[in-house]
């Protein structure tokens, strides 16, 4: 099998479209088809199958799929270990990481790695762990930081931090002057993530477990934490990350409204592949990761 026609058969399976593939490659329709032929060939049995105006994997194309994902990290890996001979302490290293995460883990762990090694580069790709679990799967970054979740098989996880998220509201707030409990909450409106994140989703069965209606959601957002400010003003709930509570600036803009119910305990993790190759300046940034979460 040739490496381009497996490379050119990820993009079609990630987009599962010979136009958009095609687009994206910058190879004609003709040119992908012919690739697929190939490689159906090759494998002697159909990779894709039509469905509605585009297309899917067969289960053959889903077996050929994860074997050329292995073939590309493989190659992949040894492009960079030979290029790390010699090297020492440098080279780039790809990082996705959840936004608690990068405020409160990455400054300090950043800042380590780049005194030890001053030439390595660091990208970071923040977002919520259901959009860095695909990037981590095609090899769009070398580790990911975030929350406890399933992944495949090939994937390995250690733990670097334990996290708490509780009901927050304005410094201000009424519901801080005396001592609420879950169903003290139901009246009041709610600044949250969209039902789907885990967040939101463990909130929602906190309620339910205890047959009380779901929280009344007045403002949805993907990034509470750039809401502070609103929350604060408009006096609604949210459910946040614990860290978040402890402003840098000296200013609290929010306190927790310590409920039991209401407490959802967690652990970041940081995933990697298993066989995977890591460069000299990534497997150190999983040692001070690793050391964070020993430190007091």
């Amino acid at each position: 099998m040739d490496l381009r026609d497996l490379r050119y058969f990820e993009t079609i399976a990630e987009l599962q479209h010979l136009g958009r593939a095609s687009a994206k490659l910058h190879r004609t329709q003709p040119a992908l088809t012919g690739c697929v032929r190939r490689l159906e060939q090759d494998c002697g049995a159909a990779l894709l199958e039509k469905s509605g105006r585009g297309i899917r994997l067969t289960e053959a194309g889903r077996v050929l799929l994860k074997w050329a994902q292995r073939i590309r990290f493989d190659a992949e890996d040894a492009r960079q270990e030979l290029a790390a001979i010699g090297q020492g302490l440098t080279g780039h290293v790809r990082l996705g990481i959840v936004p608690t995460a990068a405020q409160y883990l990455l400054p300090s762990v950043a800042r380590q790695l780049l005194k030890e090694a001053p030439e390595v580069t660091l990208r970071t790709s923040v977002g919520l762990i259901e959009t860095l679990k695909p990037q981590l799967r095609s090899g769009e970054i070398d580790l990911m930081v975030g929350t406890e979740s399933a992944l495949d098989d090939g994937f390995i996880s250690q733990v670097v931090a334990e996290d708490a998220i509780v009901v927050a509201a304005s410094a201000k707030h009424e519901l801080l002057r005396g001592s609420p409990t879950l169903k003290d909450l139901v009246p009041y409106r709610w600044a949250l993530q969209p039902p789907g994140a885990p967040t939101r989703d463990w909130l929602d069965h906190a309620f339910d477990r205890k047959r009380l209606p779901r929280p009344r959601v007045q403002v949805e957002s993907t990034m509470l934490l750039m809401l502070p400010a609103l929350i604060e003003q408009t006096g609604l709930l949210s459910f946040i990350s614990r860290h978040h509570l402890h402003s840098r600036t000296g200013r609290t803009l929010l306190k927790e409204i310590p409920i039991k119910e209401a407490t959802m305990h967690r652990r970041l993790v940081l995933t990697r592949r298993a066989k995977g190759y890591l460069s000299p300046a990534a497997r150190r940034l999983v040692d001070l990761f690793a050391a964070a979460a020993t430190s007091p």
